[in-house]
């Protein structure tokens, strides 16, 4: 079989959805605290590599395939993939993964800055066997509410193009269940030190999951017509979202942030996600205006109710696969001249399957992650010491820094290109022209003055 122009088209979306998690790992980690910069950015690396393995094992079996109940396929219809070699169904797999690895990622950015690395590792194979898995094969894999399942044929067709269910809504709800089990960070809502520390990461990641999400909407496009439209859609709707954002912080807080620019972004992506082949671009521009102000003020009610949702991850992905799901129960375009939504004449039926799927996909996504969530905190512990989140999570969970705070504080590096007296005692010299001692360093005296720089240093950035 020739490799056809839409196989190259979807190999090139997964590739461009792969790169999303990293991505991801910069948005979230320079949302952290310094910190816990490292350990925010690992949380999604290790989640390309545990849902690697699961997805080419039994993951895209359960996933697809025959079903038990229309509930989830089994395990062992494509187990190790050997059965699709030599066929384009490897594409798919390969596409759905990254699926997968990305919807699991987002999770963590909720539970920044106080969880067990090893409790995560556990989390992210049975979170995606237990839930993901049946959740996407129930919208996608020929499921309840895939065309033809039981779901569909009670209630109407169910759209959800590219995730609005299967990852936003799943996602977000599995946060929500998270944070709930770990409970809030020490000094939640009143430590000033829990802020931002690398805005240019987060807007950076920002910027390549805008790249990465015209992959992960329009991979899957059948036609010309099709993908144009999801590709306008995608620009259209993040676009609107951030200048609702900025204006909605504007009025309400008296600044359009960095921060926010690049949450607007999001929030807009993740509503768009479900809709983008099924609405118009007008109708794009007005969801991403709902979604970018509605989202801004969703991040805000942790602080209301009380949760701490570390990196906005139930504010945006929740919240905006929300609006973007249910959404197409007004807006959506006809098909043929038939159906769509309540703008279009189309009647309540659409609204009234968006709405079935939104709740089915909560039941099963709160469900599975509180008895999973549970499961882990009781046994192996979910949450990090106090004292170790204190000191920060990166050195307790990995014995690592991002930044070398305390050796750039001591450095007598200058812009000239020599090294300044102060505090450094020049030692004995040996005959080869090098400093005695260890490596031909001068040995460092610290003084007062540069302890009192270290902890300044220190202090202002982390």
């Amino acid at each position: 079989m020739e490799l056809t122009a839409g196989s190259v088209w979807m190999m090139v979306s997964a590739a461009m959805v792969l790169l999303m998690t990293p991505a991801l790992g910069l948005f979230y980690g320079g949302m952290t605290r310094a910190k816990a910069a490292l350990n925010m950015m690992m949380m999604s690396f290790v989640s390309v590599g545990i849902v690697g393995v699961v997805w080419v094992l039994w993951g895209y079996s359960m996933s697809t395939g025959d079903g038990v109940l229309g509930i989830v396929g089994s395990p062992l219809t494509s187990f190790g993939l050997s059965n699709i070699i030599g066929s384009p169904d490897l594409i798919k797999a390969g596409y759905s993964a990254t699926f997968a690895i990305i919807t699991v990622a987002l999770i963590s950015g909720a539970i920044a800055d106080r969880t067990k690395f090893t409790a995560w590792i556990v989390f992210v194979p049975v979170w995606i066997t237990a839930v993901y898995c049946p959740i996407a094969y129930m919208v996608w894999g020929g499921g309840l509410m895939s065309a033809g399942g039981a779901v569909s044929n009670v209630f109407g067709q169910v759209i959800d193009f590219a995730g609005g269910t299967v990852v936003e809504i799943a996602s977000g709800t599995a946060a929500l269940v998270l944070v709930l089990i770990l409970g809030n960070r020490h000094g939640f809502g009143k430590d000033p030190a829990h802020r931002p520390h690398n805005i240019p990461f987060i807007m950076l990641g920002a910027g390549i999951l805008w790249f990465g999400w015209f992959g992960f909407n329009a991979g899957a496009a059948t036609t010309v017509e099709q993908a144009g439209l999801i590709w306008i859609n995608t620009l259209a709707a993040p676009a609107a979202a951030v200048i609702s954002w900025l204006a909605t912080e504007k009025i309400r807080h008296g600044h359009p942030t960095s921060l926010g620019a690049a949450s607007g972004a999001v929030a807009g992506l993740v509503a768009i996600t479900p809709s983008c082949a099924n609405i118009s671009p007008l109708a794009a521009l007005g969801l991403g205006l709902l979604a970018g102000a509605a989202c801004a003020v969703f991040v805000d009610l942790k602080f209301k109710f009380g949760f701490d949702d570390s990196l906005d991850v139930v504010g945006v992905h929740l919240g905006g696969g929300l609006i973007g799901t249910l959404a197409l129960g007004f807006i959506a375009l006809p098909v043929n001249g038939e159906g769509g939504g309540l703008l279009y004449g189309g009647g309540p039926q659409q609204l009234i399957a968006q709405t079935v799927a939104v709740l089915i996909t909560m039941a099963v996504s709160a469900f599975g992650t509180a008895v999973i969530g549970l499961a882990i905190h009781k046994t192996v512990g979910f949450r990090v010491s106090h004292e170790d989140e204190v000191a920060g999570v990166d050195r307790s969970e990995h014995a690592e820094t991002a930044y070398a705070f305390a050796e750039l504080a001591l450095s007598r590096f200058t812009p000239f290109g020599h090294h300044a007296h102060t505090g450094v005692r020049e030692t004995q010299h040996t005959g080869h022209g090098q400093p005695a001692g260890h490596g031909g360093t001068p040995e460092r005296l610290p003084t007062p003055a540069s302890h009192a720089q270290e902890r300044q240093e220190q202090d202002v950035l982390v």
